[in-house]
């Protein structure tokens, strides 16, 4: 019998729990009010967030335009994180883990459904990763081994993905849109991971004495 393929979807709720608890600027963050999916390629991302409320966690603007409501076992969605092939496919897992925690900074520091506006990446420019690599690099010495070692993987994992995605938003009355989504709109695919074997460094010895 085959064995069986990982639900990485645990490893990545795992992870953001992990660093929301060891990192204080991540404190915010609440790991079960984050839906993470795989989904297709965009252009060179390796993943995207994608803010699920208006300001406050409302589902409605000012303007009368709505949010869709993701709702996955009774509980409320903030955020959807897609993960993206290139996260998959030829990273490491100090990548990976950068990734995810690229896309938990864009998170607004009020955790209400939408992201940070100064943390955008037209806003900061190059000053993006000068303030992200630092938290990366804390989080890196501190990561649990096992926890590390997971996102080394190398084989198929499932991990979720949308039967039928939710849209940006949608003005009620105009269109037949679905309003709630659940677990009914998604479903575990199967997607391989393609992790580069960790270079042996080579043993120097003394050089040979030249021949004349």
């Amino acid at each position: 019998m085959a064995p069986r393929r990982p639900n990485f979807n645990k490893a990545l709720r795992a992870l953001i729990r992990d660093i929301s608890v060891r990192l204080p600027e991540f404190s915010h963050i609440r790991a079960g009010r984050i839906l993470v999916i795989a989904g297709e390629a965009r252009r060179a991302s390796r993943g995207t967030v994608k803010p699920l409320c208006f300001r406050g966690g409302k589902s409605m603007d000012r303007s009368g335009r709505r949010k869709p409501i993701v709702r996955i076992k009774g509980r409320r969605m903030l955020y959807c994180i897609t993960l993206r092939p290139l996260f998959f496919r030829g990273s490491t897992a100090k990548a990976r883990i950068e990734t995810v925690i690229h896309e938990l900074f864009h998170c607004s520091r009020r955790f209400d459904g939408t992201l940070h506006a100064g943390r955008r990446h037209d806003v900061l420019g190059k000053d993006f990763t000068r303030r992200l690599r630092p938290l990366v690099r804390r989080y890196l010495k501190v990561c649990p081994r096992e926890l590390k070692a997971t996102f080394a993987h190398r084989g198929e994992v499932r991990m979720l993905q949308w039967l039928e995605r939710p849209g940006p938003s949608y003005i009620p009355g105009t269109s037949r849109v679905r309003k709630v989504y659940t677990e009914d709109q998604l479903f575990y695919g199967i997607t391989r991971m393609v992790t580069p074997k960790p270079r042996v460094a080579r043993e120097v010895g003394p050089r040979p004495p030249k021949l004349h």
